[in-house]
Parts: C-alpha cells; sequence; structure tokens
C-alpha cells in the first residue's frame, strides 16, 4: 500500500480529487496518510479531518527564519512516513534538502503544458492570465516529478484543455482543474502505487500504457 503524504495551502480542490478517486477505485493500492498546510486556515485541512487523515499546520509564521520553517515542514513531512509526497496547490517554495529527501518521490501538479507557462512566477491564477494574455488557443495540466528547478522535473502526464472565446482567467482555471488536473493527479498517483512509472535519464516511462485514454 502506498502512503502519501499530500501538501496544500488553499482549499484542496486537487486533494479532494485524490480523495475521490481512491473512493472510487480510481487510484488502488494508495492511502493518503497526512496533509500538511502552511496555511492555518486552508480548508483542505478540513477536508482531510472530514475524512479522518491527520491534518498538521506548519507554518512559516511559527519561525524565527526560513531555515527553521523548512526544517520543521520537512520533519513533519517525514513524520507521515511517506512513500509518495504529493503537491496538490501547495504554494510552498520547496527546499533543495527537501527534494534530496525524497528522490522521484515527490510530485506536483503545474496548471500548464510544461515547458510553456512554468518556472518562477507561473503559479495559480497567474498561469492563467498570462496564457490569455498570449493568445494561446490550447493550455492543459502536467504531473511531474520535484526536482531542485521551478516546474523542471521529468514530466508523467500531461492533459490538454483548449481555450474558448470569452474566457476569463477564473473560467480557464475552472476547466483546466475540471478536464485536466483532477484527471491527471489520480491517475499519475495510481501508475505509481501499482508500480508502473519509471525514471532514467530524467525521462520517464510508463509500463503498459496508452497515452491520451484519459
Amino acid at each position: 500500500m502506498l502512503r502519501i503524504a499530500v501538501l496544500v495551502s488553499g482549499g484542496g480542490t486537487n486533494l479532494q480529487a485524490i480523495l475521490d478517486a481512491i473512493d472510487s477505485g480510481v487510484i488502488t493500492n494508495a492511502e493518503v496518510t497526512g496533509v500538511l498546510s502552511n496555511n492555518p486556515n486552508a480548508y483542505a485541512l478540513e477536508r482531510a479531518r472530514k475524512k479522518g487523515i491527520e491534518a498538521v499546520c506548519v507554518s512559516p509564521k511559527q519561525f524565527e527564519t526560513r531555515a527553521q520553517f523548512e526544517d520543521a515542514y520537512l520533519a513533519q513531512t517525514q513524520a507521515f512516513q511517506p512513500d509518495l509526497v504529493v503537491l496538490a496547490g501547495c504554494m510552498v517554495v520547496i527546499p533543495e534538502k527537501m527534494v534530496a529527501a525524497f528522490p522521484n518521490r515527490m510530485i506536483n501538479i503545474h496548471p500548464a503544458l510544461i515547458p510553456s507557462f512554468c518556472g518562477t512566477g507561473y503559479y495559480g491564477l497567474h498561469v492563467h492570465e498570462k496564457v490569455l494574455e498570449r493568445g494561446v488557443r490550447v493550455t492543459g495540466a502536467t504531473v511531474h516529478f520535484v526536482d531542485e528547478g521551478t516546474d523542471s522535473g521529468p514530466i508523467i502526464l500531461q492533459k490538454a484543455v483548449y481555450v474558448q472565446d470569452g474566457d476569463t482567467p477564473e473560467i480557464l482555471q475552472k476547466r483546466v482543474m475540471e478536464q485536466a488536473e483532477w484527471k491527471i493527479m489520480p491517475e499519475a498517483i495510481n501508475l505509481i502505487a501499482n508500480g508502473r512509472v519509471s525514471v532514467s535519464d530524467r525521462k520517464v516511462t510508463i509500463r503498459d500504457y496508452e497515452y491520451g485514454n484519459i
């Protein structure tokens, strides 16, 4: 059984998609053992508690220095004893020592088709604002392993979403979540949980998988 720690910062819609996928059998051989937020007001913590999952807040406001916060944040993540760490709407800049603690065992969802609209400064609603400013017709979401860079780790899954005339950043954000994020994140976790994902030379191979079936 794959033990999953989910790191969050806000409402937890991607967390909810993961929990629903476990309940429905879309994700098998996995369980969420802990949810960690840097924001004490994150509704994601309540989502976890409703499911009987340990939910903890470690806020940078509790510490005098960033280094102290990062040490505590890593320690709490490790306390969940996860096989996989999932960043699901997590707004914390993950320190290198945390990446090193979970090599190819930490994944993130990004609301665009990497390598487009990614990197430092591209997060949340800002990504969709930039997509609309550039007049892009196809966007989407990407699940990738986390490395020392920003949105630069090996790509696991991607799903495209069409931009529609009249879209606002909020409308596009909702469509990308519904049509891409909430589908490929559970799919990626299921593939990892069942031993079908491997990484070599920064490239991901998925055994016996037909791309485009989600």
